[in-house]
């Protein structure tokens, strides 16, 4: 079963502002979480945040970026991305 893939409308506008090379490893990443679920373990540097919340650097480096996701509702199956950039301003 596919899980539903959902950026905030501030994430959107983040994704807009990344190198081409990390929007293409981020794309990647809602595929791989769309087709396989939100717990990304084959990932570099993945690690749950709490109960519902992941991150994983997309992008080791200086600077290196991050993505941070959670899940919402068991039943819907759907993670929404709450934050796409660079690691020094991530929310966590």
């Amino acid at each position: 079963m596919t899980w539903i893939v959902k950026l905030s409308r501030k994430t959107e506008k983040q994704k807009e502002k990344l190198p081409e090379q990390v929007k293409g490893a981020l794309l990647f990443l809602l595929h791989e979480i769309a087709r396989n679920g939100p717990v990304r373990g084959d990932w570099p540097n993945y690690s749950k945040l709490g109960p519902k919340q992941h991150h994983c650097h997309i992008r080791k480096g200086k600077p290196t970026y991050v993505a941070v996701w959670e899940e919402i509702g068991g039943e819907i199956r759907l993670v929404e991305i709450t934050y796409v950039g660079t690691h020094e301003k991530a929310p966590y």
